[in-house]
């Protein structure tokens, strides 16, 4: 399941960007290079199911919006490379990992995103009391 499409990266960032960061046959980019977003939109997704599956069972039955703008925000970064350092692609980067991190702690948790795996365990917990080591008699002419 993608998170985000190459529609998601078309409405948020704009064709021509998108054009300009995946032609790369054409001196003057023309045209939005198909296999160079799936491959972006695929990183961006394997990344946030890394976090996604410590909390969430995975596929995800419904992507939420939130989880669409992280991926997209991630793609774009992918799709950047080394030109994102120090811009706002970086900033925006950093901010999807840093909420990634938070759904995986469990500090955020995504709406409607499915159910969260079973906890291990699930018995009662069992306490047996040990003899005592200090008795009365034990303790006498202390």
């Amino acid at each position: 399941m993608t998170y985000a499409t190459k529609q998601d990266l078309i409405d948020r960032f704009g064709e021509k960007e998108l054009k300009q960061l995946t032609d790369r046959t054409n001196t003057v980019p023309t045209t939005i290079d198909d296999t160079v977003v799936t491959r972006a939109l695929t990183d961006a997704d394997a990344l946030a199911d890394g976090y996604l599956g410590k909390v969430y069972t995975l596929p995800l039955s419904v992507t939420p919006p939130v989880l669409t703008k992280v991926c997209a925000d991630l793609a774009r970064y992918f799709l950047h490379g080394k030109a994102a350092k120090e811009t706002l692609v970086e900033d925006a980067y950093k901010q999807a990992l840093a909420w990634l991190k938070d759904v995986a702690r469990g500090l955020v948790q995504l709406e409607q995103a499915g159910t969260p795996p079973a906890q291990a365990g699930g018995g009662a917990v069992r306490a047996k009391e040990g003899d005592r080591v200090m008795t009365r008699d034990s303790l006498r002419g202390m």
